[in-house]
């Protein structure tokens, strides 16, 4: 295995169009004095998302950015995947929102397909995939993942996304009703990052 590239630049875009994601990702990155900006301040297009795995979709989405700007990029393809119905929404959880992004709709929705299936397993994770892309078409790929419970109706509005439905295991409020701070030390994200970090940013 070929070792890991460290990251040593002193910027990079966060390749995602996904105000709530972006904040989420400017947070993390804070500790570490790194100027970012997103695609979308770069003028750049969202890349179709043809990728079959969380991995290959924040490569390809990683990948678009870096080599349309000149510059690192990073990107997250994230979603929640519900026990009872195979792991969707999965891949497609931002296209269960539709155009609009409409997240009340893809909760209800989720709700509706989980009663069609008797509604007695409520057992979720969020995955998250962060790549780190370089204009040379290197990629750094990791995955993280939380598991929990999933809860209707929708509770709390300090997330985004899915997180109204999704209480984390060892908790008993759902991450939407979480306190950010301690969301960004647990979430699917987090121990994405933290991956990332040991890996590429560690001295």
């Amino acid at each position: 295995m070929s070792p890991r590239r460290r990251f040593d630049g002193p910027a990079l875009i966060v390749a995602t169009h996904n105000q709530g994601k972006l904040r989420e990702i400017v947070e993390l990155l804070q500790p570490f004095g790194i100027a970012v900006s997103s695609a979308a301040e770069h003028g750049l297009p969202e890349p179709e998302e043809t990728g079959t795995t969380f991995i290959a979709n924040a490569e390809l989405k990683a990948l678009a950015a870096a080599r349309g700007a000149g510059m690192p990029a990073l990107a997250d393809d994230s979603g929640l995947a519900v026990a009872a119905l195979d792991g969707a929404p999965g891949i497609h959880s931002a296209r269960w929102a539709g155009p609009a992004k409409d997240f009340a709709h893809a909760m209800e929705e989720v709700r509706r397909k989980l009663e069609a299936t008797g509604g007695r397993d409520r057992r979720a994770a969020f995955i998250c995939a962060l790549t780190l892309a370089w204009p040379d078409g290197h990629v750094e790929s990791f995955l993280g993942r939380i598991d929990g419970t999933l809860v209707f109706p929708p509770r709390g509005d300090k997330g985004f996304g899915y997180d109204p439905i999704f209480v984390p295991d060892g908790h008993d409020v759902t991450f939407g009703e979480l306190d950010p701070e301690v969301k960004h030390r647990i979430s699917h994200r987090a121990r994405a990052f933290a991956q990332l970090v040991g890996a590429c940013f560690a001295a």
